[in-house]
């Protein structure tokens, strides 16, 4: 029994002394994304015009390694909610999409980077519905934890008012 319960508290041990430290290295934080600069675009509530481009600007952060982002854009002629900001826009009527702007568009971050300045630039068709529209990015850190960011954004006619 004696030798026994020494081989089971020296298997024990070997096991204990044996546990990785993987664990402190584990990412456990969400990347962020900044979009408070003066430089940062689109702004909630701001207003494009179809026919045109805009450029989309922010800073994204990680502790350990960025992975991705993607950029969503889909109508809110129905007024449902993505916001992940306190302001509230001023919403036209619902209405029905008949040729509603849809983009949605992933995009690679160089390895390696903590920090990444994303600055593309983003054509909006000049045939598509004007209204309300949501803005979304997304960006994804290589252990594949994600933070969102929604904004309302409202695409007119260069002439209307």
């Amino acid at each position: 029994m004696t030798r026994k319960l020494l081989i089971y508290c020296f298997v024990s041990l070997l096991m204990l002394g044996c546990s990785s430290d993987d664990d402190n290295d584990k990412d456990l934080d969400k990347p962020s994304i900044d979009m408070s600069g003066s430089n940062a675009s689109p702004q909630n509530c701001v207003i494009l015009y179809r026919g045109e481009s805009f450029p989309f600007r922010a800073i994204f952060s990680d502790t350990q390694e960025l992975g991705n982002y993607n950029i969503e854009i889909h109508n809110n002629f129905d007024h449902h909610s993505h916001s992940t900001d306190n302001v509230e826009c001023d919403l036209e009527p619902k209405k029905n999409p008949i040729k509603a702007f849809v983009y949605n568009q992933d995009y690679s971050i160089p390895a390696g980077k903590t920090i990444f300045d994303a600055d593309i630039e983003i054509a909006i068709p000049a045939d598509v519905d004007t209204g309300d529209y949501h803005f979304m990015v997304r960006v994804t850190d290589k252990a594949g934890w994600q933070e969102l960011k929604a904004v309302s954004l409202k695409i007119k006619d260069r002439n209307q008012d």
